[in-house]
């Protein structure tokens, strides 16, 4: 069993409807098709929140990010808050760890 410690980064950097999502995936099969149903949206809404959860995990697995500059990456992702200001938080958190 992994220990909370040995997960890795874009594991860690999901919510819990991030994991949810994944999980209906997994029970209908990868049928994104059946998983639209389940949410009751069409399959063009479903493969984008499929892209954007891929998107995420990509951007979690290649980075060397600390927690607070991948939570602000994965609001970014997530259409939580834009780009800009993600860039804008980030860029003025890296100025105040100098």
């Amino acid at each position: 069993m992994l220990k909370y410690e040995d997960l890795p980064n874009w594991l860690l950097s999901l919510d819990n409807t991030d994991i949810s999502f994944i999980k209906n995936i997994i029970i209908n099969n990868g049928s994104l098709k059946e998983v639209a149903k389940v949410y009751d949206v069409s399959y063009p809404t479903i493969r984008l929140r499929f892209d954007r959860l891929i998107e995420k995990i990509i951007e979690n697995d290649k980075s060397n990010d600390d927690s607070y500059t991948l939570k602000i990456k994965s609001l970014a992702i997530d259409d939580k808050i834009d780009f800009e200001t993600a860039k804008e938080l980030i860029e003025e958190y890296r100025k105040m760890l100098k």
